[in-house]
């Protein structure tokens, strides 16, 4: 377990801060079930949703109090997810983690000095905003990625590209998701029913809710270009079985006369004077490469190939 003094500007203390002051304190899941209580928080704290129940990200009233999770669609180098829950009071601000994410954006924090403001409500509202701040980044490399899915197709390189679609509509979606819960979690920040907010926070949090609906706008705009790049793909591939199947109908038209003559002279009928006459072996053969060359000479006037 972590804390630090916000009113100092987040500055790591041992055990809280002096009275009137703001607190930060920074849990994992275990400490968060084995604490029912921190010196000075009471027993709220066990109104902190912990980070392996989170699903979504929310934010609710509970005993004057906000309490929430946050579930942004992202990983950490190992392959953790990453999610938090947190409760904000008048004096305290609890933020549990299990990946260490959380004290990390803390940390930093503290070496740019960002915290500007005293309370609780200032500290989350630049933790959401260091939470977004590279999410438009990200959006521009998934965008790079279509791009260059869309290149390959072009230069007709569509092998094993279905995998990598899929898994890119799949990721997009996450994050429109993702920004749609945000602004419903921002919208009930706003609502401000604990008075957790000053009017310069709340004005903070209308910025931050005109920030989410501009990435959400990228991500959906992303979800278009994925379907069209889509479609791009299946274009090229109806375009491909189309030249194959007018490959096949090329050869199959221009040997369909070769077996109508097969089953003419399969017959073998006794008054068939061809099936006696000493040239007409090589007759039907020089026959049969001439309506192959006239087949062909045909297909190629009227531009079938």
């Amino acid at each position: 377990m972590y804390q630090y003094n916000i009113s100092a500007g987040l500055v790591p203390v041992e055990s809280g801060a002096g009275d009137g002051e703001s607190v930060l304190v920074l849990l994992t899941s275990e400490e968060l079930a084995q604490r029912t209580s921190v010196p000075g928080l009471g027993d709220i704290l066990c109104h902190t949703p912990s980070p392996r129940d989170a699903r979504v990200c929310k934010a609710e009233t509970r005993h004057g109090s906000i309490c929430g999770s946050i579930v942004p669609p992202r990983q950490t180098k190992d392959g953790r997810p990453i999610a938090f829950g947190y409760l904000l009071t008048g004096r305290w601000a609890v933020l549990c983690d299990d990946t260490g994410t959380g004290r990390s954006m803390v940390q930093r924090l503290c070496r740019e000095g960002g915290q500007t403001g005293t309370d609780p409500g200032s500290f989350f509202c630049e933790f959401l905003e260091m939470l977004l701040a590279k999410d438009l980044h990200h959006l521009q490399e998934m965008e790079e990625r279509l791009t260059r899915l869309e290149d390959a197709i072009l230069a007709g390189q569509l092998e094993d590209l279905n995998p990598e679609m899929t898994a890119l509509r799949k990721e997009t979606a996450r994050w429109i998701r993702y920004y749609t819960q945000m602004e419903d979690m921002v919208c009930t920040l706003q609502e401000n029913e604990t008075g957790s907010f000053r009017d310069s926070e709340l004005q903070q949090l209308h910025m931050l809710e005109k920030r989410i609906g501009r990435l959400q706008s990228e991500a959906q705009t992303l979800r278009e270009y994925g379907l069209q790049v889509r479609e791009l793909f299946q274009a090229e591939i109806d375009i491909r079985q189309n030249r194959i199947m007018k490959a096949l109908t090329i050869v199959t038209t221009i040997f369909l006369p070769l077996t109508l003559v097969t089953g003419w002279y399969g017959m073998n009928f006794a008054g068939m004077p061809e099936l006696t006459w000493r040239y007409g072996y090589p007759v039907v053969i020089a026959a049969s490469v001439a309506i192959v060359l006239l087949c062909l000479w045909i297909t190629k006037k009227k531009k079938f190939w």
